[in-house]
């Protein structure tokens, strides 16, 4: 099983929890198999309409767990705040989670918090390529859920079971997208295998596509973009410095948006992304161009943290859309992660539905052709610290649509 693991440690019998520095949270991460790019420290840098924060759990004076806090503000009530952890924080899922979370909960009512969401990092149940495919098949079965799980994971059900008792509130809808990060992954395992068993894995149509691209001439290359002197704490001196490789995603990107139907992110989004994420680790943060006798065809953003590569964002032209940019550019991200050694190759979120009339199942259908797996994690969880005015915060995301 390939998926993300949680962190195993000693759980400290009476933690305490503390702000800790970026540096202090960055060699925590660094010292970890593996992190979701969205608990470092650089995420937070990122994601600017946030204040954020770093804390560490502490078991006298060594540090055995760490979380990047996000704090949303309340309308018309600032000094209260949402204080999310995306899939996070890093510390033990396996044992006594209140040993790590009722700290953090006191922690953060002291300072002003209205309720905590967190994402945990801990698989629950897995589908194979081939149970994802027999169940699209299979007109009576609409979602996912609905197939057996080729293997489930007892932590996970655990976490789930002992967060309920805990008093925290389930987030994650039935689409499995909700205001937060997906509940539901596609990811495809690389520990222990070669080139040609991964391609072994994928259906005809994706190692066709591959070859097809391969044969029409067309060219990965990695997009150059730099960013300026890196100071102390990981702050980055200056603006990021840029060719023209971001501008020519982010056109393109705009493109499939308009084709798409969904609202793009402004290229001053990217440009931070590369600077904070590039910053903090020169390889974490990758641009894949594909182009085809000159015209840019295809471009994907990458991120890796240790042993976790994750296809982030992608873009695709309407044109030329038969030499198959977008599968050379996937291909050249596998190969490239396989190479520095990672676990898993993520590709992000997918819907739980095999409803042929449903428009996302060609997301599945699409990624299942990699001939990975289908991973169902905890989801996101919500504890209000002050139910009145987690009351009316939960009012008003449901007045504008969340």
């Amino acid at each position: 099983m390939s998926y993300s693991e949680p962190v195993r440690t000693v759980a400290p019998m009476r933690p305490t929890v503390r702000p800790i520095s970026a540096a202090e949270h960055l060699a925590f991460v660094r010292a970890q198999r593996s992190v979701s790019f969205l608990q470092t420290p650089a995420w937070g840098r990122v994601k600017t309409e946030w204040r954020s924060e770093s804390l560490g759990w502490f078991d006298g004076g060594r540090l055995v767990g760490a979380g990047l806090v996000l704090h949303r503000p309340v309308p018309r009530l600032e000094r209260f705040t949402l204080a999310y952890l995306p899939e996070g924080p890093v510390i033990d899922w396996t044992g006594d989670i209140g040993v790590w979370l009722d700290p953090l909960a006191a922690y953060l009512k002291a300072r002003g918090a209205f309720a905590i969401r967190l994402g945990p990092p801990v698989c629950t149940d897995v589908w194979s390529a081939d149970d994802v495919k027999e169940g699209i098949a299979d007109p009576g079965t609409r979602r996912l859920t609905e197939v057996p799980a080729r293997w489930s994971d007892p932590v996970g059900a655990r976490v789930a079971d002992r967060l309920r008792y805990a008093g925290w509130l389930p987030q994650s809808p039935e689409d499995g997208f909700g205001v937060g990060h997906p509940q539901f992954k596609y990811e495809i395992p690389l520990a222990g295998r070669t080139e040609d068993e991964l391609l072994r894995g994928m259906n005809q149509l994706w190692r066709r596509n591959i070859r097809k691209a391969a044969k029409e001439g067309v060219e990965v290359t990695v997009g150059k973009v730099t960013v300026g002197k890196v100071l102390a704490g990981g702050d980055t001196a200056g603006e990021v410095t840029l060719g023209d490789d971001l501008k020519a995603f982010h056109d393109l990107y705009v493109h499939t948006a308009e084709r798409d139907r969904f609202t793009p992110r402004p290229l001053r989004y990217f440009e931070t992304m590369f600077a904070a994420l590039g910053s903090e680790d020169p390889e974490r943060i990758t641009l894949y161009l594909a182009r085809h006798r000159g015209d840019l065809v295809a471009a994907t953003i990458m991120v890796r943290v240790g042993r976790h590569a994750v296809y982030a964002y992608g873009a695709s032209s309407t044109r030329k859309r038969e030499v198959r940019g977008s599968n050379a550019c996937q291909w050249a991200m596998i190969r490239d992660s396989l190479a520095a050694d990672c676990d898993v190759y993520d590709l992000r979120g997918i819907t739980p539905t095999l409803d042929a009339d449903d428009p996302h199942v060609g997301l599945i259908k699409f990624k299942v052709g990699t001939g990975g797996q289908a991973v169902r994690y905890v989801g996101e969880w919500d504890l209000p610290l002050r139910p009145l005015v987690y009351r009316t915060f939960d009012l008003y995301m449901r007045r504008r649509g969340r």
